[in-house]
């Protein structure tokens, strides 16, 4: 995944998307989420898991600048 798809991913995701932005395959993701090894945070909502954008972002080292750090900057 790219870092311009990185950018553009919403506000959490699913744990196929996050495994992709990883690099991993699902299963491993999956693999993971059960041994609590998921290098990043995780969002259990009743039977469904999403994934912080955010916390993808920053592992990753992908730094998002919003306009009001833009403008502490200058």
């Amino acid at each position: 995944m790219s870092e311009e798809e990185l950018l553009a991913l919403p506000t959490a995701v699913s744990v196929p998307t996050a495994a992709r932005a990883l690099g991993i395959g699902v299963n491993k993701a999956y693999e993971l989420i059960k041994a609590g090894q998921f290098p990043v945070r995780l969002l259990v909502l009743g039977e469904t898991t999403k994934v912080p954008t955010a916390s993808l972002r920053r592992l990753l080292g992908i730094e998002v600048h919003t306009q009001d750090s833009q403008e502490d900057l200058t």
